[in-house]
């Protein structure tokens, strides 16, 4: 924990990080937008129909909605320039950061998910009823499957794997540990008892719960992660100033009880976006350090 702490404080005064000396007129007619592979493509897809359109109309341009295979294709295609607006998740965000940091192109969030007044969430625990578990404690020494989702994600990997260390709870020594690449098919081992416990993102699985697509009988909630930054939206740091104004200012224009919000914001479980800064993502490059033993 004191090291936890150490590496916190060391993060949230490092300060902003600055974007490369680059020219900033891109400006194409077409936009490639990337959603996180969090569940099915084509569900992903359908269910962001809304933002599409709505984007189309504000900015006056083609919109190309991308679900790439996993995190790591996501944060290379937004690396080598191949997407132009990306919904990261916190820690594959930070990920990509880095690995640009030097290079030609760079990239900047701009909005995060806001709701019931926050841009914070948390990840869940959860065991199948079966298993009889109740407790994170009752993981200790028990050797049990553990799943989480894409090894780069916040919240079906490094927000719940921390909250287990923290619990003394640690990897290969406690539990066993299986990537299932999405948070529904997290919840969906558990439930099909595949893997005792798995961790993924408290709001997707209260939705997976709502839309009936996992039998809520069937699992138990062990514990919650604290609140970890929401997930941001980025965009290429090349855009053209008028373009990058013209983003921003149509995410944040969106407000639940209007028809574009409601129709746009419902897959998001969102009440509107917020504008947010690199540095709020410094706790989450302080997690990802303890969990990757860095």
């Amino acid at each position: 924990m004191k090291r936890f702490l150490t590496s916190v404080a060391a993060a949230l005064t490092a300060g902003l990080v600055s974007t490369s000396a680059m020219a900033q007129d891109y400006n194409p007619d077409t936009l490639r937008i990337a959603l996180l592979p969090d569940e099915n493509a084509a569900t992903v897809i359908q269910d962001n129909k809304p933002l599409q359109d709505y984007l189309a109309t504000a900015l006056g341009k083609e919109i190309e909605l991308v679900v790439t295979t996993d995190y790591s294709s996501m944060i290379e295609a937004t690396r080598f320039g191949r997407i132009d607006i990306a919904y990261f998740g916190p820690a594959s965000y930070t990920i990509a950061k880095d690995r640009m940091a030097g290079g030609d192109l760079d990239i900047e969030p701009f909005a995060a998910r806001l709701k019931d007044g926050s841009t914070t969430y948390q990840s869940v625990l959860i065991a199948g009823k079966d298993t009889g578990l109740t407790a994170l404690d009752q993981i200790k020494g028990s050797g049990i499957n553990v799943a989480f989702g894409d090894q780069a994600s916040t919240s079906s990997h490094f927000a719940p794997k921390y909250t287990l260390m923290k619990a003394g709870i640690m990897p290969s020594e406690d539990y066993s540990e299986n990537f299932t690449g999405a948070h529904d098919a997290v919840a969906r081992n558990v439930e099909l008892g595949n893997a005792e416990v798995g961790g993924l993102s408290r709001p997707i699985f209260e939705r997976l719960i709502q839309k009936g697509t996992i039998d809520g009988d069937k699992i138990v909630v062990l514990g919650y992660s604290d609140s970890i930054p929401q997930y941001p939206w980025v965009m290429r740091s090349d855009m053209a100033p008028e373009l990058k104004t013209a983003i921003v200012d149509a995410f944040l224009s969106l407000k639940k009880g209007t028809p574009d919000g409601d129709s746009v914001l419902k897959p998001f479980k969102a009440d509107g976006f917020a504008a947010i800064r690199d540095s709020d993502y410094d706790i989450i490059r302080a997690i990802r350090q303890n969990v990757q033993g860095e």
